[in-house]
């Protein structure tokens, strides 16, 4: 475990520059997961995390207040504390950030706000400023630096493009600011097109296929894991560039609308994109695993291999710091987990095996060789089917 020398907004005086919140621990704050493997699989196993470049297509790297009911006011700092400790011992290079998002209500109850999007973004890069093991990365040079250099770098991305409103030179003002990755829509539907949550899928609008064209022009990644089908479809379509899906799963494991369809998914496939399979907490379930663990997840993972290849298929888990089942029930309304229909489950706490950025690669590394996979398809999946895609995207 490392030790950083350096926590979150150190160079502010805490409880007199900003208010201090008892936070989630970066470790321990739920049982270890047993896997099971021998101690032969796990060496093989690490050793493959820390000799390759291993990157997450979507995480939430930072820390929580342990009682998550303190979120909104711990928001409305505008200060999230990135998880470094956590981070270092995380054994990923990289790690697709997409900071507040869903729960950016820095200035009002509502998310998605520009000037809360801009706040967000500008703290979180001053706070990395102050420190050196965690970087910024815009480039695919940087990912080979953090990789050379042992640091880990942040890809700050957003899960929709909701705060552009209708003013499309605004996607050149987040790239500019470091935007490298961002959503079309975000459960609800917005000026470019569908989200998840409607009941009739109006695909992509014309101004989002403009915006599909601005963010390819630019070298921003897009994501689909939040709009609805047809609006992805209609955005792999119009994309000259490979798509992401970033964090979901597949419909036909575990029919919610949360999931994306045989034919989405496939669309993604088309693009010389890559399908990230989420572990956010009752999401990506299964009939044969329906309490939502790693197993259930890993249902989604072979599903998409065998539908797509596994070439276009990663690892987006969407975890966090702290309470992730308490963080959905505090933003309900504005998440909408529980809005997606689909079979009944039961509720877990957390999601044994992948509930913690730090935990995550460590134990989808020890499954994969468990799972007799090779080192070639391993080194793929938890990094460079990402890399091949943004040499593209990035270019």
């Amino acid at each position: 475990m490392t030790d950083s020398k350096y926590s979150s907004y150190d160079y502010l005086e805490h409880g007199v520059d900003l208010p201090i919140f008892e936070l989630a621990p970066e470790f321990g704050k739920y049982p270890a997961y047993v896997s099971g493997v021998t101690p032969e699989e796990n060496a093989r196993a690490k050793k493959l995390v820390e000799e390759n470049i291993i990157i997450s297509l979507h995480d939430h790297p930072v820390r929580f207040p342990d009682d998550m009911r303190q979120t909104p006011e711990y928001n409305q700092t505008g200060r999230q504390h990135t998880a470094f400790n956590g981070l270092a011992a995380s054994g990923m290079t990289i790690v697709f950030d997409n900071m507040m998002d869903g729960t950016a209500c820095v200035t009002g109850n509502a998310p998605w706000r520009w000037m809360d999007i801009i706040t967000d973004l500008g703290m979180r890069q001053a706070d990395i400023a102050h420190q050196d093991e965690v970087v910024v990365v815009r480039t695919i040079e940087d990912i080979y630096l953090a990789k050379e250099n042992g640091k880990v770098g942040l890809i700050f991305g957003l899960e929709a493009a909701t705060p552009i409103e209708n003013e499309i030179d605004r996607l050149d003002v987040l790239y500019g600011l470091g935007i490298r990755q961002m959503g079309i829509a975000y459960s609800d539907s917005n000026v470019l097109g569908s989200g998840l949550n409607e009941d009739v899928d109006g695909g992509l609008t014309a101004f989002g296929k403009r915006c599909v064209t601005r963010m390819n022009q630019l070298g921003i990644a897009i994501d689909i894991s939040h709009s609805s089908d047809q609006t992805g479809i209609d955005t792999c379509i119009a994309s000259s560039e490979p798509v992401f899906m970033t964090h979901a799963g597949a419909k036909a494991v575990w029919n919610t609308r949360r999931m994306k369809s045989d034919d989405c998914l496939k669309a993604v496939a088309s693009t010389g994109g890559v399908i990230g399979i989420s572990a956010a907490p009752h999401t990506t379930l299964s009939h044969e695993h329906p309490q939502h663990n790693i197993l259930s997840i890993m249902d989604h993972f072979k599903y998409c291999v065998d539908l797509v290849g596994i070439e276009h298929v990663a690892f987006g888990p969407d975890t966090l710091y702290g309470d992730h089942v308490g963080l959905h029930t505090v933003f309900a309304g504005l998440l909408k987990v529980g809005a997606m229909g689909g079979p009944s489950f039961e509720k877990v706490k957390y999601v044994d095996g992948l509930e913690n950025p730090t935990e995550n690669f460590w134990n989808i590394a020890d499954w994969l060789v468990q799972n007799g996979y090779s080192d070639e398809e391993i080194v793929a999946v938890m990094g460079g089917n990402i890399l091949r895609a943004l040499k593209e995207i990035w270019a």
